[in-house]
């Protein structure tokens, strides 16, 4: 992932006075991708709709994890079955490798994988695989026996310490070394599973995948972490980002010519600013507060000005909601999708980060969360709506321009202003709301891409209406 090191512009966070940009030429660094993730999405399904996907604007679009996976529930295809379904199933058994090669029960096989890069490539978007090499099944005994003997036996596999459950996840050496949720932690530090592990990253590479997102990242040590007493080296991401070769292999391709993040989750004692001198990371923390925005329907409810991100702005990975906190602890399932649609925007809007929208399950409702329940089926509408595909296009209009964030005094309506060139309107509240807030834009009247509805602007200041959870994207001339 190219890394963007400038501090992050200053935000006015309220309408206040905002200085004008004094020209229109490119004057910042910008990240202008988004990325679709096709959550449970098989790689037929994916390669059936790269036109739409591409028309919608995303530039990567991003799988689930395709390693051979552990089969429970006899194979069932459910999302998340319950006892007496007639179908059953978990989405979360392709996230117990029990090796590592392409192609598994519930997505589909290689070939099936390559047809959907070759898609992907026709369109010009780029995939991302989810991937995770940190740990193995629950059921460790369903390691398949080319794994085992890959790596110099079943014991070679894991870390000593990997059978220790985590008692404290702020402890580095727990937290890179032992059991997490029951999954065993795999020794990262062998150099004989780095070079079985990068084969297949290098097989991913060469059937078409662009990009990565490594699952549970924080769990991988750094050289700054404590060993465990089966590695001599923390070295995992050097190795997983070509900076050195592990018995003669290096990754294909160069790290910067991949789009490359980890899911580096945030708490008191993570190394956030270590891991993004190696790979993109996660803004947690930014989506949790931009949820609280939409739970309570004003931008003054959270602190959006701030990344709160000690890595720098242009390497995060945003998000309004991940597939974790949808379908593992539910913590964004009952919002609207008519509030996500606004946090889309708003993010999708801003200079920096780059924004990764989580594809919901077709025919989910804010009381049925996973809809029809069915494991390779395409996600809902939500992903091509109107409103988020003129945030995806307005994002990449916007290159190179600054960002300025001011909002109505009392929180309903937040304006994202990029240079002279355009702005974004979002109420995030469910009534009709009065605007008067700071903007760069210049003097003049505007008029919403999608609708038609009118703005003005005049002594730095935009006024309108805006409609109930509703957004506007406005363009200069």
């Amino acid at each position: 992932m190219k890394k963007n090191l400038l501090p992050l512009l200053a935000l006015a966070a309220a309408a206040v006075s905002c200085s004008p940009a004094k020209d229109k030429n490119p004057v910042a660094e910008t990240q202008d991708d988004v990325i679709l993730h096709a959550w449970s999405w098989s790689f037929d399904t994916i390669a059936a709709n790269m036109k739409d996907i591409a028309e919608a604007g995303y530039a990567y679009v991003q799988t689930s994890p395709a390693n051979t996976c552990f089969v429970g529930e006899n194979g069932g295809m459910a999302l998340f079955s319950q006892p007496g379904d007639s179908v059953m199933g978990k989405w979360y058994y392709y996230y117990q490798p029990i090796d590592w090669k392409v192609g598994n029960h519930l997505l589909g096989d290689r070939d099936q994988f390559k047809a959907m890069a070759d898609s992907a490539a026709k369109y010009g978007v780029k995939i991302i695989v989810d991937v995770l090499p940190n740990h193995t099944a629950v059921d460790h005994t369903a390691v398949l026996p080319d794994l085992d003997a890959a790596v110099g036996g079943h014991d070679k596999l894991f870390h000593a310490n990997g059978f220790t459950p985590i008692t404290e996840w702020n402890d580095r050496y727990q937290c890179t070394t032992g059991e997490m949720g029951g999954l065993p932690d795999v020794n990262t530090e062998n150099p004989d599973f780095q070079h079985y592990y990068l084969t297949y990253v290098n097989d991913l590479i060469n059937l078409g995948a662009r990009g990565f997102r490594y699952d549970t990242a924080k769990h991988i040590g750094l050289p700054s972490d404590p060993l465990d007493s089966l590695a001599e080296r923390n070295n995992f991401w050097d190795v997983a980002t070509g900076r050195e070769a592990v018995k003669g292999l290096m990754l294909a391709l160069p790290a910067d010519s991949l789009f490359i993040y980890g899911e580096v989750l945030q708490d008191k004692n993570v190394k956030e600013d270590e891991y993004a001198e190696y790979i993109g990371t996660t803004a947690s923390n930014y989506g949790h507060a931009l949820r609280t925005v939409l739970e309570h329907g004003s931008y003054n409810a959270a602190d959006l000005a701030d990344w709160n991100s000690k890595a720098p702005a242009g390497t995060l990975v945003t998000w309004v909601e991940s597939h974790d906190t949808y379908a593992n602890a539910h913590e964004s399932a009952a919002i609207p999708d008519e509030a996500i649609r606004m946090g889309w925007v708003f993010l999708t809007a801003r200079q920096n980060g780059t924004p990764l929208f989580f594809s919901r399950p077709a025919g989910s409702s804010r009381t049925n969360y996973w809809g029809n329940n069915r494991i390779g089926a395409r996600g809902n509408d939500e992903f091509k709506h109107p409103e988020v595909v003129a945030a995806n296009k307005f994002r990449r209009a916007m290159h190179g321009q600054p960002e300025s964030v001011a909002a109505t005094p009392d929180g309903a309506v937040a304006v994202v202003s990029r240079g002279e060139a355009g702005a974004a309107v979002v109420n995030f509240s469910d009534s009709p709301a009065e605007v008067a807030a700071a903007t760069t834009l210049p003097a003049g009247d505007y008029k919403d891409a999608l609708t038609g509805a009118e703005f003005t602007v005049s002594q730095g200041v935009l006024k309108g209406t805006a409609q109930p959870l509703t957004s506007y994207i406005l363009y200069a001339e």
